[in-house]
């Protein structure tokens, strides 16, 4: 049986099944801007299209029949870019769980990534409250930016109201990345001479002992927060001293932080049991 295929979920699990079974898409030539999908017929899947429908239309769409569409990174924060989508690139998204939107310049959805590779691998998508902008959160193939930036966001108005040579070369991270682009600098700058007294990051870097030896201490320090019932700030405390040297252990062994956020997210969908004894195996 055919029935309408105009799909946006307001989250769709990255740990379940994919949201819409799978099917094919046909041109509806009878109306104009949707589209048809084929499935086996049976009822599970009308009452899913049935609910798939009722939130797409109650989405405000503007008075061309289109929404803003954010591309943000699952595991670092990052806003990756912005674009805007009408239903059948909504339908799409879903469907090929690629990041797809609608070129009001050319009047043709897009698939971002279909001409460089670089796709937005889409495990989420969610609808903020108002129902008139949409999020895309995922994983990106390689740099999002035509220029080969990361993301397209990477010009700061505060640094060139400052006059900052580097206003237009220098990511929008949150603190976390700030911090590992610290200690990546730091760690560029430990192969080169220096005079005077080097910074604390940079002896970390160039003496692995000394590394281990604090990482083992903020951890004991972190747990006697627990164990004496120190005052909650404390905690914070110690655990911000702890993951700041993890990381610069992180930086000299090549491991960026977003590489350890991917292992969490994909130990979501099973238990900690299950998870130590397949890496045992």
């Amino acid at each position: 049986m055919a029935v309408p295929y105009n799909a946006i979920s307001q989250s769709l699990s990255a740990r379940s099944s994919c949201f819409i079974p799978k099917a094919y898409r046909v041109r509806d030539t009878k109306q104009r801007n949707r589209s048809i999908v084929v499935f086996a017929s049976n009822d599970k899947n009308i009452a899913l299209q049935a609910k798939v429908d009722t939130l797409l239309d109650r989405i405000k769409w503007d008075d061309k029949g289109l929404a803003v569409a954010i591309a943000q990174n699952v595991d670092t924060g990052a806003v990756l870019m912005q674009g805007f989508v009408n239903r059948e690139a909504l339908s799409t998204t879903i469907s090929s769980r690629k990041a797809t939107f609608f070129s009001r310049s050319r009047s043709t959805l897009w698939t971002k990534g279909e001409t460089s590779n670089n796709f937005i691998n889409i495990l989420d998508v969610y609808i903020d409250c108002d129902r008139d902008s949409i999020i895309y959160l995922g994983t990106p193939d390689g740099p999002t930016c035509h220029t080969g930036a990361e993301t397209c966001y990477y010009t700061s108005v505060f640094d060139q109201l400052n006059d900052d040579e580097a206003s237009g070369n220098k990511l929008a991270e949150t603190t976390l990345y700030s911090l590992e682009s610290i200690i990546s600098k730091r760690k560029e700058e430990s192969t080169v001479p220096q005079e005077g007294k080097p910074s604390w990051t940079r002896r970390l870097l160039t003496d692995d002992a000394l590394l281990c030896s604090k990482i083992r201490e903020e951890a004991d320090e972190l747990c006697r927060t627990l164990e004496d019932k120190e005052e909650v700030p404390r905690t914070a405390s110690e655990m911000a001293d702890l993951l700041y040297h993890a990381m610069v252990l992180l930086s000299k062994r090549d491991v960026k932080f977003e590489d350890v956020l991917e292992v969490l997210r994909k130990r979501f969908s099973q238990s900690g049991i299950e998870e130590k004894q397949n890496r045992k195996k």
